[in-house]
């Protein structure tokens, strides 16, 4: 795993909707959107097209020249989701929230399916999803 100058450890954590019963392609595409997602937040929009600038010695830049670490678990409810990810927003962590458009599941009906958090520095992330289970 890529560290920093301190030492510290550098992953993403894919929180995934437990209760939805997602057949296991949907759960791996949505927990795809997700992680994509935080990068593509990242990048900085100009007039035609975006770019994505890695800061030198920043988290961002070291998971993506390092290891890639990503860690999938799962919640149980669309209310503690939302709450890992509005805890991960109060801290300043990368992340996004992804909402299905229920065009294949979910019968039409928008539904919070997963988020990302990170990539940013472990100690950080364990803080809010330290306590969840992996799937």
């Amino acid at each position: 795993m890529m560290t920093t100058n301190t030492d510290k450890k550098i992953k993403q954590v894919i929180v995934l909707r437990k209760d939805l019963h997602m057949r296991l392609g949907k759960s791996c595409a949505q927990a795809s959107h997700a992680s994509l997602k935080v990068i593509l937040d990242s990048m900085i929009n100009f007039k035609f097209f975006k770019i994505l600038i890695l800061l030198f010695n920043t988290p961002l830049k070291e998971w993506i020249n390092g290891l890639f670490t990503k860690i999938v678990v799962g919640v149980d409810s669309e209310s503690e989701l939302l709450w890992i990810y509005c805890e991960a927003v109060a801290k300043k962590i990368p992340c996004s929230l992804i909402q299905d458009a229920g065009l294949t599941e979910f019968n039409g009906v928008p539904t919070n399916t997963c988020c990302a958090i990170g990539p940013d520095y472990e100690d950080k992330i364990d803080k809010i999803t330290g306590s969840l289970k992996l799937l």
